[in-house]
């Protein structure tokens, strides 16, 4: 049984505890610390565990321990000062993994320079999200290792009674099919072959560069 690691979130307000309770959906061990009691007094309900402690202070944070964490969200509000501090005070107690929210570019540059590993702007992450799905309809993420790879949806009408084989989206457009869900079925079936037949309806899961799947009409 592979043991998932603990992930700590600091700052357990509408971000932090979000994120907090997706991890638990997810089964890991969700540690969570703020220094408001209401917030400990709802956390407690949902968390593994909780800490009502003020993260400020260096000596709290030592006190809590952080030997078996490998990733710490810093989510403290519009307080630059305190999430700066907990990200230098989480770095020299060795924390391998410290993700911090900023509220700005400036803040996120600066949240950078003292040692975060990453830094999240939920708003610009939203924004963008919004976006694509407007100029790109169907998508469903892109790629984080490459902006213009997509990961997108795609209804079939055109293409139907063909093969996977016949309409050879790998070498026409260098697109790969991924997964397929035909009509009515709720479920996925990944990792499809050549000879899978398209019927109208049917929805297929693409992954390619955004400019070649423009070009597909399903």
């Amino acid at each position: 049984m592979i043991i998932k690691p603990q992930i700590c979130v600091i700052g357990l307000g509408k971000f932090g505890f979000q994120f907090g309770l997706s991890l638990l959906n997810l089964n890991y061990n969700v540690i969570g610390i703020d220094s408001c009691p209401e917030k400990i007094r709802i956390a407690q309900k949902k968390f593994t565990q909780v800490y009502e402690a003020d993260v400020s202070q260096k000596q709290a944070l030592e006190q809590i321990g952080f030997l078996e964490i490998t990733h710490v969200l810093v989510s403290v509000g519009d307080s630059i000062s305190t999430s700066s501090m907990t990200t230098m005070y989480l770095k020299e107690l060795k924390v391998p993994n410290v993700w911090v929210k900023a509220i700005n570019e400036d803040h996120a540059k600066l949240l950078k320079k003292i040692g975060a590993d990453n830094v999240i702007i939920p708003e610009h992450i939203a924004a963008n999200q919004l976006a694509d799905r407007i100029d790109i309809p169907g998508i469903i993420q892109r790629l984080p290792f490459d902006s213009e790879m997509i990961i997108s949806e795609i209804t079939i009408d055109k293409l139907a009674q063909k093969t996977i084989r016949e309409i050879d989206l790998t070498n026409k457009y260098n697109c790969q099919i991924v997964a397929i869900r035909q009509k009515n079925e709720p479920c996925y079936r990944y990792i499809p072959k050549a000879n899978d037949v398209l019927n109208k309806g049917d929805v297929i899961i693409i992954i390619g560069k955004k400019k070649s799947l423009s070009k597909i009409h399903p």
